[in-house]
């Protein structure tokens, strides 16, 4: 049995070496890839920034991410990787969600086709043993989860429209799992090393994503990353502490609130107000909450450095609430329901203000 130290040795060695790599995939593919993801004028691609770049970020992503699956076989009993099927079913749906991010990106896929293939993602992951287990019925689980996995993916798709966002926001969250595993001792589990290889490329990213950025995330980010994150949100938040014999919804829903906070206000705010115009929630469009602080005066850096200021804030009360919080503390458990509806309140509430100071949406 290795000690602690081992292991804050070899993920320290191993997050620095799988930055150093990101970042060196990123300046190659911005020397030689210069046109992924811009699309032609006929595109549905809407961005905030008025320059074109290239969405290559998620190449880096994946490949990282492949990296550390490989290195998981060398550092870890190869059993413990490929004999339980949730590892190499989050590698077929994740790859799935790549590749479908990559064809949007170079092409211009149909909504329908792009959402059967988010669809077929959260199947996946439920065949191969990820998903919610807050419900008796199997059914209801299982609906429930398809129903995250493709509600996350494009969550993340449409919080990524402003320079550093979904990359500084995805990063907070993915620092729940490691925090959880740190907490209950299991930092030799496999998905510690996958995620802290995640972690480490998105940060390489957010070296050329940050205002002014040099690259987009694309959908071949977003749409991996969102795969990532849901399965990360079925183990580590919805299924976190489960006890068969109590029912702790509320308590799975809070710590999915608190650490899912952002993507999931500005996701419900962005169709609010779509559905009230008439238009469709699954289009691009400069109307979301990020967007609506930057008409209050907020500039590009601003807008990123307060959602980096949420989310490490939420990151903080979930280990708090890991620590200090039982299924049993209602009353502790309702105040983080609060926190969220009450950051949701304001963010949808700043698009209502806006709209009556006669700032349109776009």
């Amino acid at each position: 049995m290795k000690d602690t130290s081992y292991y804050i040795i070899f993920y320290s060695f191993f997050f620095i070496a799988m930055t150093a790599f990101a970042l060196l995939i990123n300046s190659i593919l911005l020397r030689f890839v210069k046109t992924l993801g811009t699309k032609n004028q006929e595109g549905v691609t809407v961005r905030w920034s008025a320059q074109t770049k290239p969405a290559i970020g998620g190449l880096s992503f994946f490949i990282i991410f492949l990296i550390s699956l490989c290195l998981c076989l060398f550092f870890y009993d190869y059993k413990d990787v490929i004999s339980e099927p949730q590892i190499p079913g989050l590698l077929l749906s994740a790859g799935l969600g790549f590749l479908m991010g990559l064809t949007d990106d170079a092409y211009n896929t149909k909504p329908i086709l792009k959402l059967s293939i988010q669809i077929l993602c959260g199947i996946i992951l439920v065949l191969t043993g990820s998903s919610i287990a807050i419900f008796e019925s199997y059914w209801m689980n299982y609906t429930l989860t398809v129903f995250w996995v493709v509600g996350i993916m494009n969550s993340i798709n449409m919080l990524d429209n402003m320079d550093g966002i979904a990359a500084s926001v995805g990063s907070f969250i993915l620092a729940a799992p490691l925090i959880f595993m740190v907490s209950t001792g299991t930092y030799g589990d496999v998905n510690f090393m996958l995620i802290v290889g995640i972690l480490a490329s998105l940060i390489a990213f957010l070296y050329h994503n940050w205002h002014p950025s040099k690259m987009f995330m694309g959908d071949t980010g977003s749409q991996f990353l969102g795969v990532i994150l849901g399965y990360v949100g079925i183990h580590y938040c919805w299924n976190v502490g489960l006890d068969p014999e109590t029912s702790q919804g509320w308590y799975s829903l809070a710590a999915l609130l608190t650490v899912f906070i952002l993507p999931i206000s500005d996701t419900i705010t962005v169709t609010i107000n779509r559905l009230r115009r008439g238009q469709s929630p699954f289009v691009g469009g400069k109307d979301h909450t990020t967007h609506h602080l930057s008409y209050r005066g907020f500039s590009d850096s601003q807008v990123a450095k307060l959602f980096v200021f949420l989310s490490a804030f939420s990151i903080v009360l979930y280990t708090l609430y890991l620590i200090n919080i039982s299924p049993a503390d209602y009353m502790m458990i309702g105040t983080y329901l609060f926190y969220f509806l009450a950051v949701f309140f304001i963010l949808y509430t700043l698009t209502q203000v806006n709209k009556k100071k006669g700032i349109k949406d776009h």
